[in-house]
Formats: C-alpha cells, structure tokens, sequence
C-alpha cells in the first residue's frame, strides 16, 4: 500500500509511490495523456495519466472526472524538469470517491460578489481564498507568538457584558435569562483588571459592532488582540504597537511568500514596515487635511476613512496619530497634562488607504476625575463600580490598545475589502452561510 501524503510534503518523497487524497481542481488531455489537477488543502499537484500505465478503464474514468469531486491518485513522485520545485505524479491508480451531485456552481469565468459571498462555503476552496486563509492564521499565530515572547499573559474576556458601557447604537443586546445583556465591543475595561493582577495581559477573541455601516472597513463579528501593560504611559504604548505591527510583517513575509504571489501583493509596501514610525498630532494631522484637498478639514472634526486616507498617504509605512480633542475620546483616556483638552490616545492609520487598524492610548487612573469622567458621559455610574474600584485599590497608571485582525489581514494582503479576510463574514445584511 503506498502511503498517505500532503501534496504540501512531496518533496519529500520524489522517487516514491504514493497516495494524494483531494479535489479536482483542473483537468486536460492531450491524447494518451490525462493531466489531472488535484488539490489537498496544502498544494496542488499535476497527476499525469498515460494511458501506457493504467488500465483502460482508469484512463477512460480519469478523463470524466468533474469539477471538485473527490480523488484518490496513487504513483510515482516526480520534479518536473522544466520547474525546478515543481512536483508532479505519474499516476499508476485513480480512484473516484465522490462525485459532485451536480455541476459545482464557482466556475473560473467572473462571478458576482453576491453570488460567491452566498457561496462562500465553496469559494474558500479558490487558491486565492486558500491564501488568505494561510495569511490570516500567520497574523494569528504572530500575534500569540509576540506577545508571549514578551512575557504578556492571555486573560479571556467575556462575551457577554451587562451594560452598554458607550451607547447601546452599536452594541447587539441579547436576553441574558431574563436580564438585558450585550455581546462585547471591546475586552479592554476587563484587561485593565487583569493588569494589576499579572502586569502584562491580553486578550484576544471575537468583538462585535451593531453600526449599520456597509464600509469596505467594516463588519458586525471581528476578532480583536487587546493588551493592557501597568506602568506603561502614552509613549510606551505607541513603541509597542509599531513593535508589534512590524512583528506581524515580517512574519508574514518570512513564510507567506508563496501565499502573497497568488495575491499579486507588491511585497515592497510590507518591506517598509519597520520601527519606529513617523509620528505626527491630531492637529498637525488636520494641517495635511487642509492642505492636501480637504480645507474645510478644522480642529474638532473626527476622520474617516476619506480622511485616514489622504494622511497615511503621506507616508510610506503606518503613521501614528496622537492626542486627539478629548470631546472625540470615550470616558476612560487620560488628559494630556500639557494641555487637558487633548487625550492622551493614539490610532495607528496603515498605508495604501486600508486607515485604521490600532487604536489605544493611557487609561485614566484617577479616581475623582474618572468619576466625573462617567458623569459627564451620562453613564450609569452603578455599571462602573466595579471598574472604580480597580482605582480605589492601588490605582496604577497603565495603557493600552486594540487591534483588529480583518484590517490587518486586508492591509497585509492588499485586499480591497474585509468580507475576504474572515471566513465567514457577518455584515449588515448578511448572516449566511
């Protein structure tokens, strides 16, 4: 029996018989030849079918193999010779497993988004949605990979939180037996808790956004990396994020190269990606504005993603933006004391138009001005008592920031939209499959 082996590892096996199990991704023939493509999820491979080698029977089954059914083939591994790298089959067997009930719908002529997005439990077997799923399991694991390496701890976050901590507009509320409860936007306020507790936390999961927006930007289910540092002002927080953000570039392009040609992603954009990052003011931010096509652009204003645009354009890797007007900045950022009409945030706004992809700042840590903080919100003071105390018992200064992983993937990809960067995407008027 030949053995079992990822078209991935063949390689490692030229000279050897083996077995390839798949799907039927292309198929031609050119007289005694079949030329049967197959796909296992890690590779793709040529089997080549003469009809010298194989019974009558299995040439004849091999050349009627549809679209995407499921193959079994069994030869000999061979390198091409004309690709080096390049690994084919001279198959000896061919097997049928399953056939499509019916003709597969995903054809390689052009598709509505629509249409793939109704199919996109099919379209993620394409080579370009395989790709960025590989790309996005790298971000993944980079993202565990440095904060580990950094002695931070990861502390899971609730998903179900009892109060609309900044507005119920964008929060999907829930019965929680018989209480109101909201699916989380954010596990920040529960990383601050856990700061004091191990120094260094994170959290990373998925996050949730009832906005009614239909941006390239934006979806209703994301996942998000949140770390929260104790003793760590605005400035430190800033050096972390753009460690970070090279961090996950350079991973990507050490181990996705293969990945990032079928993108036909200009890899000479990520290869700017390094530390440290220009750094410019939310004021000085509204200067570009105005002088680049935006003059009605005034102190006060919030970006979108229009305006995120023309200020990363700027640059030739993500700029740091610091210390917006504190009337734009939820309850908990920390005034800057040079001037406490300026928060002492910043949002991380990547290159190529993708905007905003970390947003974060020092957290408040004391707790008078926090309480008026709350108060000046009109927030319910009761739903943040618990959230006060981690000021009434050994308040500590502490920053932190959010990351969402679909506009890095988009970003780190080049893709035009997020719907492509989770597998399955939840948006304002999708909800299937």
């Amino acid at each position: 029996m030949a053995e079992h082996v990822w078209i991935g590892d063949l390689r490692e096996h030229v000279g050897k018989d083996v077995e390839v199990r798949g799907w039927r991704n292309h198929l031609r023939s050119s007289g005694k030849l079949h030329f049967l493509e197959v796909r296992d999820g890690t590779g793709t491979v040529q089997a080549v079918v003469f009809k010298g080698s194989v019974t009558p029977e299995t040439f004849e089954k091999a050349g009627t193999i549809a679209q995407e059914a499921t193959v079994t083939v069994r030869g000999t591994v061979s390198e091409n010779p004309k690709k080096p790298g390049v690994f084919e089959l001279q198959a000896k067997e061919v097997e049928l497993y399953a056939a499509p009930a019916r003709e597969y719908p995903i054809s390689p002529k052009e598709h509505g988004v629509d249409f793939l997005m109704d199919n996109r439990h099919l379209w993620l077997r394409s080579s370009r949605q395989n790709a960025i799923l590989k790309v996005r399991a790298t971000i993944v694991r980079a993202v565990r990979d440095f904060f580990d390496g950094r002695g931070f701890t990861l502390v899971d976050a609730p998903i179900f939180t009892p109060n609309a901590c900044e507005g119920t507009s964008t929060l999907f509320e829930t019965d929680y037996h018989g209480d109101k409860a909201y699916l989380t936007q954010s596990g920040q306020l529960y990383m601050e808790a856990a700061a004091a507790a191990v120094g260094k936390a994170y959290c990373f999961g998925p996050t949730f956004r009832a906005e009614k927006s239909k941006t390239r930007r934006h979806l209703a289910e994301f996942w998000m990396v949140e770390p929260e540092v104790a003793f760590m002002d605005l400035e430190g927080d800033m050096k972390l994020a753009e460690d970070f953000l090279a961090f996950i570039a350079q991973r990507v392009l050490e181990t996705r190269g293969e990945e990032l040609k079928i993108l036909e992603r200009d890899t000479s954009k990520l290869e700017k990606v390094i530390a440290p990052f220009p750094r410019i003011t939310y004021h000085e931010a509204i200067q570009i504005l105005q002088e680049n096509g935006h003059p009605e652009a005034k102190v006060g204003d919030d970006f979108g993603g229009d305006e995120e645009t023309v200020i990363s354009n700027k640059f030739d890797r993500p700029v740091i933006v610091h210390r917006y007007p504190m009337e734009l900045k939820a309850f908990y950022f920390k005034k800057d004391p040079a001037n406490p009409s300026l928060a002492l945030n910043m949002d991380v706004l990547a290159p190529e138009g993708y905007g905003e992809i970390i947003g974060g700042g020092q957290r408040e840590d004391d707790l008078d001005t926090l309480v008026r903080a709350i108060e000046h919100h009109k927030l319910p003071m009761e739903a943040f008592e618990w959230y006060l105390d981690l000021r009434r018992y050994g308040s500590f200064p502490h920053a932190g920031f959010g990351l969402g992983i679909e506009r890095t993937v988009a970003w780190t990809c080049g893709l035009h939209h997020v719907r492509e960067t989770i597998p399955f995407a939840r948006m304002l008027n999708r909800l299937s499959p």
